[in-house]
C-alpha cells in the first residue's frame, strides 16, 4: 500500500515498519524499560469522552490557529524527533518542508540531521529549533545565536533528559554509542534492501548541528561520539534565565510536567512550556502530560502558552488536549512514521490525516472552530462538574 492509501496514522506505521530494519524501527517505536509509560500515554486519552453538542451550525469548520502571534492551518505542528536522517536520508528538511506546505510548525531536533540554517531556508515562517543543552555551555550559546541570525522566531529547550534512559530495545539491538550490532541484527537489516541501498549511499546519519564543534577532521562517526559526549548535561534554572537573556524571540521549556515548574518559568519570563514525557521514551512511570495538563493550565495558562506532546495519535486526542487547555499539539511519532514510509509525501500525509480528523470530530461535536473548545464538550464526573463546565 502507497502512503496515498493510508487512511490513518496506524496505516503509517505498518508501511514504516515495513519498509525499516527493525533496528530502526525499534529506535521509533520504543520507549523505556518495561514500557509501560508508552502503553499509558495512549491509552490515557482513550479514558477521556467528547460529549457532542447538536444543533449547532457546523456546516463550515475553521481550524486555524494562533500561537505566538503567527496564525497556523491547524493546531497541529511536528514535534523534535532525533536522528531522523536514519528513517530516510534528509528526513529532517522533508518535515520541515511539510510543514510549511500544510502551514504548521516544525520543530527541529538539537540531534537532528539537518542544520539550523537549512531549515531557516527551507521553513523560515515555520521552523522552530531544539536546544538540547551541551556540557560545553559555549556550544549552547552558540547554537542560539545561529538560530538567532538565521532568524528562527522560536526557540525550544528541551529539560526532560538529564541522563540517559534505559531504552533496552536498543540496547538489545547493540544500538549504542559505540555502535554494537550483533550479526542477527545486520541479517535482518538485509531484509530491507531500499533502505539499506540508501543508508550504503549516505553513511551514518550527520548531527550537522554539531559539526563545527567536534574535533577538526572528525568524521561521521566522531561526531556522533562527540555529541555522545557533551549530551545529556542537566538543565538548571540558571540556565534558563541565561538563555533567556541571550534569546530575544519567543522561549519554550519542553518537557514540563509539573505546575509549579511552569509557575516558575512564566516567572522567569519564559513564553511558553509543553508539557510533554518525551514520548515514554525518559521516565517509565511518568503520568501521561494529558494527565497533568489541567493542572498546569490552572497555574499558568493566563500567563503563557501552554502546548503538548506525546501519545497523541488521533485527531480527537487533539481535540481532547485543546479542550483541556493547551492551545497547540505536537506530534512525533505519527509524522516520523510518514517520513520514513514516504518521504515529504508521506509527512503530508500524516498531517493530512490529522487535519481530516480533527474537521469530522469538530464537526460531530458541535464545535464549529478551535476557539470554541472548552471543557464544556467532556465528559462531567458529577453534577457540580458538569454545572462548571456547561457554558450558555
Amino acid at each position: 500500500m502507497p502512503v496515498d492509501g493510508a487512511i490513518n496514522v496506524e496505516d503509517l506505521r505498518r508501511l514504516a515498519k515495513r519498509r525499516l530494519p527493525k533496528i530502526a524501527y525499534d529506535f521509533i517505536e520504543g520507549g523505556l524499560e518495561d514500557e509501560i509509560g508508552v502503553a499509558h500515554n495512549e491509552d490515557a486519552f482513550r479514558q477521556i469522552k467528547l460529549v457532542p453538542r447538536y444543533m449547532v451550525d457546523v456546516a463550515k469548520r475553521d481550524q486555524a490557529t494562533t500561537v505566538f502571534g503567527r496564525t497556523y492551518s491547524g493546531p497541529i505542528g511536528i514535534a523534535p524527533t532525533g536522528l531522523a536522517g536514519l528513517f530516510r536520508p534528509g528526513a529532517d528538511l522533508m518535515l520541515a518542508e511539510a510543514a510549511r506546505a500544510a502551514n504548521v510548525p516544525f520543530i527541529m531536533s538539537g540531534t537532528g540531521t539537518g542544520s539550523i540554517e537549512d531549515l531557516a531556508k527551507i521553513a523560515p515562517q515555520h521552523g522552530w529549533y531544539q536546544l538540547y543543552v551541551a556540557k560545553d555551555r559555549k556550544i549552547s550559546e552558540d547554537q542560539i545565536r545561529r538560530a538567532r541570525e538565521a532568524g528562527l522566531s522560536t526557540l525550544v529547550i528541551t529539560v526532560d533528559v538529564p541522563v540517559n534512559s534505559k531504552r533496552e530495545r536498543n540496547l538489545r539491538n547493540g544500538f549504542t554509542r559505540p555502535l554494537k550490532m550483533s550479526l542477527k541484527t545486520k541479517l535482518e537489516a538485509c531484509l530491507h534492501p531500499g533502505w539499506m541501498r540508501e543508508y550504503f549511499k549516505v553513511g551514518l546519519p550527520l548531527f550537522s548541528n554539531w559539526r563545527q564543534y567536534a574535533p577538526p577532521g572528525s568524521n561521521r562517526d566522531q561526531v556522533a561520539d562527540f555529541v555522545a559526549s557533551q549530551t545529556p548535561s542537566p538543565l538548571l534554572w540558571s540556565d534558563v534565565e541565561a538563555f533567556r537573556r541571550l534569546w530575544p524571540g519567543n522561549l519554550v521549556l519542553k518537557g514540563i510536567m509539573h505546575p509549579d515548574d511552569a509557575a516558575r518559568a512564566a516567572a522567569l519570563g519564559v513564553d511558553g512550556v509543553m508539557v510533554s514525557n518525551h514520548g515514554a521514551r525518559q521516565l517509565d512511570r511518568a503520568p501521561s502530560p494529558i494527565d497533568v495538563l489541567p493542572a498546569i493550565h490552572a497555574a499558568v495558562g493566563d500567563r503563557m502558552t501552554v502546548m503538548l506532546d506525546s501519545g497523541v495519535r488521533r485527531g480527537s486526542d487533539a481535540i481532547v488536549a485543546l479542550c483541556l487547555g493547551a492551545k497547540f499539539v505536537f506530534v512525533g511519532r505519527p509524522t516520523l512514521y510518514g517520513v520514513a514510509a514516504g518521504g515529504a509525501p508521506g509527512a503530508s500525509k500524516a498531517l493530512q490525516i490529522f487535519r481530516d480528523e480533527i474537521d469530522r470530530t469538530m464537526g460531530q461535536m458541535g464545535a464549529p472552530d478551535i476557539r470554541s473548545l472548552g471543557p464544556q464538550f467532556l465528559m462531567w464526573r458529577d453534577e457540580d462538574d458538569l454545572r462548571r463546565n456547561v457554558r450558555s
